[in-house]
């Protein structure tokens, strides 16, 4: 049964867009937890556009169950995770002009650069994992550069069209998974699953955890964020109850 991680970035979106203290991603954390949320994914970004430094410090205060920080490998923020050590930190690509990261971290291109980091981090007893597109060579690099996880991009999936290009975006994903399981590796997904959409990827077997973050958010305007932190664990976790 596979774990639900919420992205509360885009809380904090909402909060950046008037410069103002609401709504307050670290209170949305709370009411995240209270849905029964299996883990708390923010990304600290280097231009802080929505996730700030207050937040991440009482986040690691108050969350509960699993911190995952997404992050690039930049030295600053590498070292500002080496001070918080969350339970994991995911490593992201990360582009000044995008609306969200968009594909995977090339780990096969930067495992100079990304070794070093991992290490770094483990050091302090951090898990890692590496947000990449479901390619066997990627997969590998992975764990050779000594990541705990990875996190599988499912924008392939979500951006298919057609039952031909859907059946061969799965493919991929359970193809990466069994790789990944090959080599040692926890296996993760995310990116633009929605609840009309996750249904596919959750049943295909090997997915520990899923991390979502803009459809819950969306959900909880209408339905409140416990309730719709609810209505996607019964997803991701093909439980029909209530």
């Amino acid at each position: 049964m596979a774990r639900l991680g919420v992205n509360i970035d885009h809380v904090a979106t909402v909060r950046q867009a008037r410069q103002t203290f609401e709504p307050d991603p670290v209170w949305a954390a709370a009411e995240a937890q209270l849905g029964g949320a299996d883990g708390i994914t923010f990304h600290l970004r280097e231009d802080r556009r929505h996730i700030n430094d207050r937040d991440a410090e009482l986040l690691k205060q108050v969350v509960q169950v699993k911190l995952n920080m997404e992050m690039s490998v930049a030295r600053e923020i590498v070292a500002i995770a080496e001070r918080l050590r969350p339970g994991q930190c995911t490593l992201v690509p990360e582009r000044r002009q995008e609306l969200t990261t968009e594909g995977g971290l090339d780990v096969v291109r930067l495992r100079r650069r990304v070794g070093p980091v991992v290490e770094r981090l483990g050091r302090r007893g951090i898990e890692v994992s590496a947000f990449i597109e479901p390619m066997a060579d990627q997969v590998r690099a992975s764990a050779d550069v000594g990541c705990h996880a990875v996190e599988l991009w499912t924008g392939g999936y979500v951006h298919a069209r057609g039952a031909r290009a859907v059946k061969a975006s799965l493919k991929r994903l359970a193809e990466a998974i069994e790789v990944g399981h090959g080599v040692g590796l926890i296996v993760h997904g995310g990116h633009g699953l929605t609840y009309d959409n996750v249904g596919p990827v959750a049943a295909l077997e090997g997915f520990a955890e899923f991390n979502i973050g803009h459809s819950i958010v969306s959900r909880a305007i209408f339905v409140g964020l416990r309730e719709a932190v609810r209505e996607m664990k019964r997803l991701v976790s093909g439980s029909t109850g209530g």
